[in-house]
C-alpha cells in the first residue's frame, strides 16, 4: 500500500469522523503503526463498530469483517456519498 493510498483512507475517515460528529456520535480514529486507519464508532446497543476504506471500483467504508463481505452485499457504502454517515449510523444502529 502506498502513502497516497494510506493518505486517501485518512482522510475519508476524517470526513467520516466529522460527519458522524455533526449527528451526535463520538468516535476514534485509530492510526496503527502496521496496517489501516480505523474509524472506532460505539453502537447504540454499546458494541464497538470499526470502519474501514477500501478500494472496491472506488473508496468505500466497510463495517463488517472481511470475510462477512464476501456474501453480504449491503456492507459498504460509496466513500464520496453525501448521506454516507447516515447510511452508515441506520446500518449500525440496527
Amino acid at each position: 500500500m502506498t502513502a497516497g493510498e494510506q493518505y486517501e483512507r485518512f482522510e475519508h475517515l476524517v470526513r467520516l469522523s466529522w460527519a458522524l460528529h455533526a449527528l451526535g456520535v463520538c468516535t476514534s480514529l485509530v492510526l496503527p503503526v502496521t496496517g489501516q486507519p480505523v474509524l472506532e464508532v460505539r453502537s447504540v446497543s454499546g458494541s464497538l463498530v470499526r470502519i474501514t476504506v477500501i478500494w472496491r471500483s472506488g473508496w468505500v467504508f466497510t463495517w463488517r469483517p472481511w470475510w462477512a463481505r464476501l456474501w453480504l452485499w449491503n456492507t459498504w457504502v460509496v466513500a464520496h456519498a453525501d448521506n454516507a454517515a447516515d447510511i452508515i449510523m441506520a446500518e449500525v444502529s440496527a
